[in-house]
């Protein structure tokens, strides 16, 4: 199957929304932008698979991202271990049409090829860094981020690097665009990203409180005193942090 039709079949089945977007821009960009859509989905299917260890999903993770640059990498293995574990069919077929989406993304053109592997490397570095970061969704405990540095890390490896990836792609194919101050672009395409998922921080909040994680920076929060957070009520915690961090 063409990459195009990959991702016309595929992207309308995992996310309704995202192929409704994909299908009003520019036909040389869908290819290209739906193969990267579709490879961070199973990544980030993959992170978020809790039936599998931690440790694991580490590692099936790096696989993936091995196989971005090698033909050769144990993809069969990857998605032998993480389809069966997926409860949404649709899930379970993108991690199974895995291989697939790889084949497509090899035989897209060297540059956008190197710009999805750029982008799905960095996404997938994010990801392995919150898996590692993060006491895990059923241990019971609760970790931040140390500095505002490291959100702001974050917000780049999952979210600015997108915004960076859009941009160069848009420039690299519509000949109207090949005036933009390209690094420029690119910059302001980061801040965009990074806003939009710093948005997403504040909207999660108290989903990724229940699993153990906050991305609000322990910096910030030893302001307000740490350790009674963390070991306060997740109500607590919350009325907390919207009076000392985010007001």
């Amino acid at each position: 199957m063409a990459g195009g039709d990959l991702t016309t079949a595929l992207l309308r089945r995992v996310s309704r929304s995202f192929y409704l977007s994909v299908a009003v821009l520019p036909r040389a960009v869908r290819p290209t932008i739906g193969l990267a859509y579709l490879l961070a989905r199973a990544s980030d299917t993959i992170a978020d698979t809790r039936l599998i260890d931690r440790a694991s999903r580490v590692t099936h993770l790096e696989t993936l991202r091995t196989a971005l640059g090698e033909t050769d990498a144990s993809v069969a293995t990857l998605v032998g271990a993480t389809a069966p574990s997926q409860a949404l069919a649709s899930e379970r077929a993108l991690l199974e049409r895995l291989p697939e989406c790889l084949r497509a993304y090899r035989a897209l053109p060297a540059p956008d090829r190197g710009r999805v592997c750029a982008v799905l490397s960095t996404i997938i570095e994010g990801q392995i860094q919150d898996l590692r970061v993060f006491p895990g969704e059923d241990e019971g405990k609760l970790a931040a981020l140390e500095t505002a540095e490291d959100l702001d890390r974050y917000t780049y490896l999952v979210a600015g690097c997108v915004g960076e990836f859009w941009t160069e792609v848009h420039v690299a194919h519509r000949p109207r665009l090949r005036h933009w101050d390209l690094p420029r672009m690119r910059a302001l395409g980061v801040r965009l990203g990074k806003g939009l998922q710093l948005t997403n921080v504040l909207r999660d909040l108290p989903r990724d409180v229940r699993l153990g994680r906050c991305y609000l920076p322990r910096q910030d929060l030893a302001r307000l005193g740490l350790r009674a957070l963390l070991a306060g009520t997740l109500a607590n915690f919350l009325s907390a942090c919207i009076a000392g961090v985010l007001l």
